[in-house]
């Protein structure tokens, strides 16, 4: 999510001295580290990068750099106090939501899950306590009924790479005014767990399909399923309510060629699942697949 914010401030009239990004993880079938994103996109155009474990290790070397501002995006990583003092207009936060709405690691994700219409990004300048720092700018964004947090942040993260680089054209030209955050209106994001992606069949069909499409296609939402006396997981698709059937919860169902799964209120058609050891396919040729009589999530 922090590749567009990057492409667009190097295509613009700042001067980019360096990244700061996380260090190589291994990935793939070989287990070979692998650099971020944004890691090859600045070697790609010649830029220094810098991969602490730890942010403390290059304050020596920001010091030495002397920016007059750091842009920061999804970096993961608390900023300390005693450096907050390194850019001369500050460490500014590209942040995924409208602040004070959604402080913390997961604001699209809680975003859809809680049922929003409207969202969008925020930068403003960070300081001790989280995402409470004044406000620089935002921009809103409408969300889709349909949206999954991926296809959203997807949205946000090019409006916000926009977003980011007319506030620091602002900053530069001293046309901003910091604007403190209503902290009693805050509310939070924290970062999701896996039980926060276990879907509850007895909860009402829109609730079931906020929180699919907020868990897709991270952390993963998934179910449990009763089978031949054994429980397995299984994890799930988007899905698409259909108010015409009625299932019990759990229940589950081929009906006209679609797959069906009961709720609180009405069925919900599931598109695609993915069992144990496999890959994501069509429910359809997934229950096709059991020879089961009966299907039930619990």
């Amino acid at each position: 999510m922090a590749q567009p914010a990057l492409e667009t401030l190097i295509s613009s009239q700042h001067e980019v001295l360096a990244i700061i990004t996380q260090p190589p993880a291994r990935a793939g079938r070989g287990r070979e580290l692998q650099p971020s994103p944004v890691h090859a996109l600045a070697e790609k155009y010649g830029i220094k990068v810098l991969y602490p474990d730890s942010i403390r290790e290059i304050d020596a070397v920001l010091r030495h750099l002397q920016p007059d501002a750091i842009p920061v995006v999804a970096y993961g990583q608390l900023i300390p106090e005693t450096m907050l003092d390194i850019p001369a207009h500050g460490w500014i936060n590209l942040h995924f939501s409208l602040l004070p709405q959604w402080r913390g690691a997961a604001p699209v994700q809680h975003c859809i899950w809680h049922g929003d219409t409207i969202t969008g990004a925020t930068t403003f300048r960070i300081e001790q306590g989280m995402d409470s720092g004044p406000i620089l700018g935002h921009v809103t964004q409408l969300v889709d009924p349909k949206d999954t947090s991926g296809a959203l942040l997807t949205r946000l993260a090019d409006t916000g790479s926009h977003l980011l680089r007319q506030t620091l054209d602002a900053v530069e030209a001293g046309m901003i005014t910091p604007i403190a955050q209503h902290h009693d209106q805050a509310t939070y994001a924290p970062k999701l767990q896996k039980s926060d992606s276990r879907i509850d069949w007895q909860l009402p069909a829109i609730e079931i399909d906020r929180r699919i499409r907020a868990m897709t296609p991270k952390p993963g939402a998934w179910t449990t399923m009763a089978l031949s006396e054994h429980e397995i997981s299984l994890s799930i698709g988007p899905v698409s309510p259909n108010r015409d059937i009625q299932l019990d919860p759990g229940a589950v169902f081929l009906i006209d060629k679609g797959v069906f799964v009961g709720s609180a209120t009405y069925a919900l058609e599931l598109d695609h699942v993915k069992p144990p050891g496999k890959k994501f396919m069509l429910a359809t040729d997934w229950i096709r697949g059991l020879r089961a009589d009966e299907v039930k999530f619990l």
